[in-house]
């Protein structure tokens, strides 16, 4: 459902990577590995449709999705470095206007049992700015359960995350895998996601 193909991508004038091809079908999980400053952010972010490769290009199911925006952006969600909590609104307000924004299911009930699945129900009431930087992560993570998106795209998503909140993370992307769902991601830590089928990217080799 997901190819890349050819796909060539630089900062300045120092090509982080070349040549680039993959694929990525249902129950699928793709780890990028890499060193800093191999371009792991950057091709999530070319994959994403929020930064265009200087060659090679991204496909949705044959197309590319420069010619599918809304289609693509509808099945896909990515969760990057920042939260984007609003300190203002609480845990509850920020999950509900998140999923309204993207089309997703923004029902009380769906989003109070994602709060829940990421332990965050003693935060519903709370405003952002007064959560924990774990708390913030957790939120953040709660949209993909909110989304139905089909391919979930995370740029180090176990950041601030205690061992607990880890274990319970991976159980979400592991259940998403099985019911037949995508997840492209990196990460520094060592973690175990159930997966059938695992691919594997190494940039900067």
């Amino acid at each position: 459902m997901l190819e890349v193909v050819d796909l060539a991508c630089a900062r300045g004038e120092r090509r982080l990577f070349e040549n680039l091809n993959f694929s990525l079908t249902q129950g699928e999980l793709l780890y990028v590995h890499g060193p800093n400053g191999s371009g792991k952010t950057t091709l999530l972010r070319a994959v994403c449709g929020l930064g265009w490769p200087d060659a090679g290009e991204v496909r949705w199911q044959g197309q590319n999705i420069r010619r599918v925006r809304d289609e693509y952006h509808r099945a896909m969600a990515y969760v990057g470095h920042h939260n984007g909590v609003k300190d203002d609104l609480t845990a509850f307000e920020n999950l509900r206007i998140s999923a309204q924004l993207v089309g997703g299911a923004g029902d009380d009930e769906r989003v109070l049992a994602a709060l829940e699945r990421m332990e965050l129900a003693q935060c519903v009431e709370l405003p952002g700015k007064v959560l924990s930087q774990g708390q913030k992560r957790r939120l953040a993570l709660a949209r993909l359960l909110v989304m139905g998106a089909a391919l979930w795209v995370l740029d180090e998503p176990f950041n601030a995350l205690d061992v607990r909140a880890v274990g319970r993370v991976q159980a979400v992307l592991s259940d998403h895998l099985d019911n037949g769902g995508m997840v492209m991601f990196t990460t520094h830590q060592e973690v175990d996601i159930i997966a059938h089928r695992a691919r594997h990217v190494h940039l900067g080799a």
